[in-house]
């Protein structure tokens, strides 16, 4: 894959898990803070979603699950105490230059939501990295492995966005 960076051209990216308050949210702040280090703010536009309203109620998402929260803080990544789930929708296709799942089951959905993909927006995090599936914490507990997956992820993701 080559380079998406051209000029001052930004980059909207969007991380994407089944309720947005675990996996994308990290993926999301994750990023954020690569991006920072590498001094390329300027040059990104990062958010996430989800596939699913379990985590929406009345039109108002949840918070990051706190477990993932503490993994946040215990790794030193910033992210906004005010982020709620926000449910991928339709329209988004052409508001985002990528689309990145978190697993199979995200990647069966986003075409699905999107009505298809058209351009080849939806990739999967861990496609970038060595493979596989970021496991969802919610169902394993293991958010460390879900963290360091997500962090992999993402700096490969950069590489590749930068290179």
């Amino acid at each position: 894959m080559t380079a998406f960076l051209y000029g001052d051209i930004m980059i909207k990216l969007c991380f994407v898990c089944h309720g947005n308050i675990c996996r994308s949210p990290m993926a999301e702040f994750v990023m954020k803070e690569l991006v920072r280090r590498a001094g390329r703010e300027k040059e990104f536009h990062i958010v996430s979603r989800a596939t699913h309203t379990d985590e929406i109620w009345n039109g108002v998402g949840s918070r990051i699950y706190p477990p993932a929260e503490a993994m946040l803080i215990k790794k030193h990544i910033p992210y906004d105490k005010e982020k709620r789930a926000v449910l991928l929708e339709a329209d988004d296709y052409g508001k985002y230059d990528l689309f990145i799942g978190m697993d199979r089951e995200n990647m069966r959905a986003m075409p699905r939501i999107l009505k298809n993909d058209r351009e080849g927006k939806i990739l999967k995090l861990l496609d970038f990295a060595d493979g596989g599936n970021v496991s969802d914490p919610w169902y394993t507990r293991d958010f460390e492995r879900a963290f360091q997956d997500i962090y992999k992820g993402c700096e490969a993701l950069l590489n590749v966005l930068t290179d």
